[in-house]
């Protein structure tokens, strides 16, 4: 005991030491750097603003440590643009974050998900769906095959799909001795991928949206050109089929996914070591969530059509849709006697519970993100690129998706780079003759690699909850393919840049 906590005292010291020294260089550093203007948001530092990127992705491969890595990145960011004032600036960062409307609507929608996935396995919905899948898939390979058609199926956003998808099957795949990496790498390549190839969705949604924001086409047409963009959207047609070729092993499993595979055929454990703090089940089974309850697949079936349903009914807002099915799920099962007022509240409550590390995660997350853009971090990176894009306009869609690519990996906000990138990319393509559509495509493109390989990104976070695993193992593992998919998709944007500009 005494050694164990020696250990964690020399461990605490070594991460005060750690925040005293890169405080005190980063101070140093920030010296040397021009002043933020007076009532100015951000301030251009250079080749500086990419310092805190590279700390945060080295921190992370070292430690594995992924919250003290954000936090320690943010306060870099906010050492170089608010020099002393850095702890101010923090603080009123991580105020604006909790204070926005999408983090608002992040904390209601993931935390009411918790909720609904809890209340379903608790009345037996989970357990009977299980019971189901088993019956049609006998096998390895036709459970994953469930596991896929189901995130092809729930398209209407990426959260709705890992959460549900994810939850649901881990307990299915977890009898035919698939690997929590595999499972979960297979739920979020049909998640996001899916939800920017289809025109009803809150990807096409937003999109469309930041079109029409940026005076490219008008309210009626924005739809319409989404459309447009999708048969260009490369990484995504990419990487939904890589993943089915991973199922029947036409692609091995790669790198950290065939440890994971050998650990699993070894008889190890499903799950990496730490997985149990992402668990939105909080380490239970299905077995145990549902002890006495026999459960029917109407119990399983109509709260996840409720929510799809009510979604899209609400104009595919997806905050709605949760509410009105969590109002569905008290009339249904409290009033059929599954369960009582008392333990319909406590159900909700510990769904909620179980979600907090991962909405922890994402909230620091954007907490990077706002703090990376107070030095102009993904400006910079444009701007660095301008010329060779203005030059050799075939070559746009390409330079777009490998750059934006990175960016939105060390940043991990797809939506958030949409939003930063679109009104710079959508005049140049028009200035310098390249093919917009296909320069929307290539941003579009870039957004979904980037936060599917992210370690931090909403969609790895939520998948691996879902899923319970533990999301640096969860990036790591699908690293080797999502860089598989990356490689097709910039072969097919050089082509089509030549091809169609």
């Amino acid at each position: 005991m005494d050694k164990i906590v020696t250990e964690k005292r020399k461990s605490i010291m070594r991460f005060f030491l750690t925040v005293l020294v890169l405080v005190a260089c980063t101070l140093l550093i920030a010296s040397f750097l021009p002043q933020m203007e007076e009532g100015s948001e951000s301030i251009s530092i250079g080749f500086f603003a990419l310092i805190p990127a590279l700390f945060l992705i080295i921190y992370i491969f070292i430690t594995k440590r992924i919250l003290e890595a954000l936090i320690l990145a943010s306060l870099m960011c906010f050492i170089f643009s608010y020099k002393w004032e850095f702890l101010s600036a923090f603080s009123d960062g991580l105020t604006s974050v909790m204070m926005d409307e999408d983090t608002g609507w992040l904390i209601i929608v993931c935390g009411l998900m918790g909720s609904i996935i809890k209340l379903i396995e608790r009345t037996g919905g989970s357990l009977a769906f299980g019971r189901f899948v088993a019956n049609h898939a006998k096998s390895r390979v036709g459970t994953l095959l469930w596991t896929y058609l189901l995130g092809i199926i729930i398209f209407i956003d990426d959260y709705l799909n890992s959460l549900t998808v994810g939850s649901c099957m881990a307990p299915i795949t977890d009898k035919h001795r698939v690997s929590r990496e595999e499972l979960t790498y297979i739920v979020d390549s049909t998640a996001a991928p899916v939800c920017v190839l289809l025109p009803i969705s809150t990807w096409a949604v937003f999109a469309s949206r930041l079109l029409v924001d940026n005076g490219l086409v008008s309210q009626d047409k924005a739809i319409a050109y989404f459309v447009k963009t999708i048969p260009y959207n490369f990484y995504a047609w990419a990487a939904l089929i890589v993943v089915l070729l991973l199922i029947f092993r036409v692609i091995p499993p790669l790198g950290r996914m065939k440890k994971a595979d050998e650990r699993v055929k070894n008889g190890g454990p499903l799950a990496p070591a730490g997985s149990e703090r992402m668990d939105i089940r909080g380490g239970h089974t299905v077995e145990e969530t549902a002890a006495g309850v026999q459960g029917k697949m109407i119990d399983f079936l109509l709260p996840v059509a409720c929510l799809v349903i009510s979604t899209i009914v609400a104009d595919v807002n997806m905050q709605k849709g949760v509410i009105i099915t969590l109002g569905f799920m008290f009339v249904f099962y409290v009033g059929r006697g599954l369960i009582s007022a008392q333990e319909f509240a406590d159900c909700c409550v510990e769904g909620l519970k179980n979600m907090l590390l991962p909405l922890i995660l994402m909230v620091l997350a954007f907490l990077f993100s706002d703090a990376s853009s107070s030095i102009q971090f993904t400006e910079t990176i444009i701007n660095g690129v301008l010329p060779t894009m203005e030059k050799i306009p075939q070559l746009m869609p390409l330079i777009i998706f490998i750059i934006l690519g990175v960016t939105e990996f060390i940043t991990g906000t797809n939506w958030g780079l949409y939003i930063i990138a679109l009104p710079i990319v959508i005049p140049l393509s028009q200035a310098v003759g390249g093919n917009t559509v296909l320069a929307i495509s290539a941003v579009l493109s870039a957004g979904v690699f980037g936060s599917h390989i992210c370690f931090y990104s909403d969609a790895t976070i939520i998948s691996s909850a879902a899923c319970g695993c533990d999301n640096f193992e969860h990036g790591l593992s699908q690293m080797p393919y999502g860089f598989l998919g990356a490689g097709i998709a910039m072969i097919l944007f050089t082509v089509a840049g030549f091809v169609m500009t």
